[in-house]
């Protein structure tokens, strides 16, 4: 009894922070420079003009989504990521409002770095068969003031309607957004209440548990040229969605096994 007691506290310990390694890092835009967007002109750098940002912006290649969600293991903490790059839509910005946008996510392609954890988030979780996508629309425009110059980041709050898991809510957001180029990258973090969207604690037995939320992340590289397109791929379980999957890096390693008796 004693050996197995060893081994119900360690093992999930060794296996956690040794075997299985950590988490994959929060998404980031690609510059580190953080500036509020009120006080862009305050700091002297120079505002784009509206003109250059008024047009539609696709999603393009880059583009990433997926949930980020707490779990114990055994009474050791663990940090459960999973990401598609299958995501497409677009926005639109009349001079320095954003009119609209919508952006949806192939949710049969989300995968993380354990094969187990995949199988029970496309099905007992998600449900990736009967709602294979998840979909963001802008419930208002977005007034961007006085917009930050290249590589400077601006800060704004959002509303939205997330349709997922057959059930569409309200959300509110903050957006961190920069200009780079050619190009406008979009980071934002939705926590996600799971019981709002009918969707199942991802608990399993007494083994893993998790908290009643999580987040979901959103990093965005719009463009004007031709963004991705939804297609028709399918996820580890056969479900049809769109693009292909990232690979979340981590070591893969058989499940642990704890001794009964």
């Amino acid at each position: 009894m004693a050996a197995i007691a060893i081994v119900a506290v360690a093992g999930p310990y060794v296996y956690i922070h040794f075997i299985e390694g950590p988490a994959p890092a929060k998404l980031v835009l690609p510059t580190s420079q953080s500036i509020s967007s009120t006080s862009v002109t305050s700091q002297g750098s120079t505002a784009i003009s509206s003109s250059s940002l008024s047009g539609t912006w696709n999603v393009g290649s880059g583009s990433l989504a997926g949930y980020r969600v707490q779990e114990v293991l055994l009474g050791q903490n663990a940090t459960a990521v999973g990401r598609t790059s299958e995501i497409w839509g677009s926005l639109t910005i009349a001079g320095t409002t954003v009119t609209k946008g919508s952006f949806t996510v192939n949710m049969a392609s989300v995968v993380s770095d354990q094969s187990q954890r995949n199988a029970h988030f496309e099905g007992p979780i998600m449900d990736v068969t009967q709602y294979p996508t998840a979909t963001l629309t802008l419930s208002s425009p977005v007034n961007l003031g006085t917009v930050p110059g290249d590589g400077v980041v601006g800060r704004y709050h959002a509303s939205g309607a997330l349709d997922m898991h057959g059930v569409t809510k309200t959300v509110s957001f903050t957006v961190s957004a920069e200009k780079l180029g050619s190009e406008i990258d979009v980071l934002a973090d939705i926590t996600i209440s799971f019981a709002d969207w009918s969707i199942s604690n991802p608990s399993i037995g007494g083994f893993v548990t998790t908290a009643n939320s999580g987040t979901l992340e959103v990093l965005l590289h719009l463009t004007q040229a031709a963004g991705n397109a939804a297609s028709t791929s399918t996820g580890s379980s056969g479900a049809t969605g769109g693009g292909g999957p990232i690979t979340v890096p981590s070591t893969t390693v058989p499940p642990l096994t704890v001794p009964s008796g």
